[in-house]
């Protein structure tokens, strides 16, 4: 089933960080994903431009990023043949350190994690987790509004993969 989502594209989001140009509405395919709480969507881009685009919007946002893992490289060292799939860690420490302030266990899904993944049939995804589902998972009640603001700018981020 594929639903629609607006994404809010939007710089001004982090402390520190310059002003940025007004909102931007963007609406793109939201697959329903093989995993509780996990976002996915298509992109309209190849397997690597998909990664390089996701890392140059996290620069242009002024996130840190922190690491990119091909796990396919990774499962060949092993002997193990894995899809291609790579996962991106970026994360703004002052926004997202306050979930740690709340439950010290969300640590356990910080930095943010984007995984891009190519099936079958060559179609490349973007996946994350759903940022109310963490905050479900570790019953933080007191931060709706850095939820609401991770989950608009991770939806920014993908959709600089889908547009």
């Amino acid at each position: 089933m594929i639903a629609l989502i607006a994404g809010i594209a939007v710089n001004g989001l982090y402390p520190a960080l310059p002003p940025a140009a007004p909102p931007q509405q963007v609406a793109y395919a939201v697959a329903a994903a093989p995993a509780e709480g996990v976002i996915r969507v298509r992109s309209n881009y190849s397997f690597e431009q998909t990664v390089s685009r996701i890392k140059a919007d996290v620069a242009a946002k002024g996130i840190r990023f922190f690491d990119e893992i091909d796990q396919s490289a990774l499962g060949a060292e092993a002997g193990i043949k894995v899809g291609r799939s790579t996962l991106v860690l970026f994360g703004n420490p002052p926004l997202g350190v306050q979930f740690l302030t709340s439950n010290p266990y969300a640590g356990l899904d910080w930095p943010v994690r984007m995984l891009v993944t190519q099936a079958d049939d060559g179609a490349v995804w973007i996946a994350w987790t759903d940022f109310q589902f963490i905050a479900d998972r570790y019953r933080i009640k007191d931060r709706p509004a850095q939820f609401k603001m991770a989950s608009e700018v991770a939806a920014s981020i993908a959709a600089a993969a889908t547009r």
